[in-house]
């Protein structure tokens, strides 16, 4: 099983990232990404349900970014438009292979694979 997330890179405000998750190895029910800042705890950012496409955002992203999967390869993508300072952090790609609800869909301990991370910085 690998996750490999890829796309961060140091942008300023407004900016627009597109950061991808190339998942192999098992049948993913579920994605995510997390977010942690530098002195923070690690923080859900959105997630993605493969059977039906549900999604779920946190608050503080919520209309800025989008999650999605490409069904041909499997890779799932962060599409983080309007860039703010505050969304500066390490990203990390997460999956299950079980289909979580949606209410739980942010619970970063019920994600069995992560990605190494990957940083994206956003300047004022």
């Amino acid at each position: 099983v690998q996750l490999q997330a890829s796309g961060g890179g140091l942008v300023q405000a407004g900016a627009s990232l597109r950061l991808s998750c190339a998942a192999s190895g098992r049948a993913f029910g579920t994605y995510a990404w997390f977010r942690q800042a530098l002195g923070k705890e690690r923080e859900f950012v959105a997630a993605l349900r493969r059977s039906d496409r549900n999604t779920k955002y946190a608050n503080s992203v919520k209309g800025r970014f989008t999650i999605s999967r490409d069904n041909a390869d499997g890779t799932v993508y962060l599409q983080m438009n309007n860039l703010k300072p505050e969304d500066t952090a390490v990203y990390y790609c997460a999956a299950d292979t079980r289909t979580w609800i949606t209410g739980s869909m942010g619970r970063d301990n019920l994600y069995d694979y992560w990605g190494q991370g990957t940083q994206v910085t956003v300047s004022s």
